[in-house]
């Protein structure tokens, strides 16, 4: 079985080819843009995602995610927002905005979907808690990575081997429910 990720992002498309490996799923990517709407919810935003894509290329099973880092000490920020706040501030900035701060919980929120080819959807949710750290550490993986090291460990996400990231992350949570629900 082949399904299209449409993503532009290496680093989830690396991630999620791994993953469906081991289920036997051929993961090809499809750099194809789609809207995007403006919510609190990504559910919502992965369902109207998912929605438009299959219209787009019909008979196509496709893929799609999108996830948020929601730091209490910022009442969520930057949550639904977290590729946008990314791009405009990076990681340096999120650490400026907790500069001071001792509550530095946080959790990793994703959720995955699939569109099959006769545009039936299904959605998963992966969560994993944590915390941001006072300076970036690690080289692998990418986004929040250097800052956030999930509870009960010492290192951050990009201080781990993308195998042990995957088994813990909330991407790979989301995306190995995803994967049993299309096996």
């Amino acid at each position: 079985m082949k399904i299209l990720f449409a993503t532009g992002n290496p680093g989830k498309l690396k991630e999620v080819k791994r993953r469906f490996e081991r289920e036997g799923i051929e993961v090809e990517q499809l750099d194809a843009p789609y809207p995007e709407i403006q919510s609190d919810s990504l559910r919502e935003v992965v369902e109207h995602g998912l929605k438009w894509l299959g219209q787009q290329h019909p008979g196509k099973a496709i893929m799609i995610d999108d996830s948020g880092l929601f730091i209490d000490a910022l009442n969520g920020f930057p949550g639904v927002f977290s590729a946008y706040a990314l791009k405009s501030m990076g990681c340096a900035g999120i650490l400026k905005l907790l500069d001071g701060v001792e509550n530095r919980g946080a959790i990793f929120q994703c959720c995955a979907g699939f569109v099959d080819s006769g545009g039936k959807i299904r959605t998963a949710s992966g969560v994993v808690e944590g915390e941001i750290i006072y300076e970036e550490r690690g080289s692998e993986g990418f986004g929040y990575d250097p800052i956030f090291k999930p509870t009960g460990h010492d290192l951050t996400f990009a201080e781990m081997p993308l195998d042990e990231k995957n088994k813990i992350s909330h991407r790979g949570k989301a995306f190995s429910q995803l994967a049993s629900m299309i096996k």
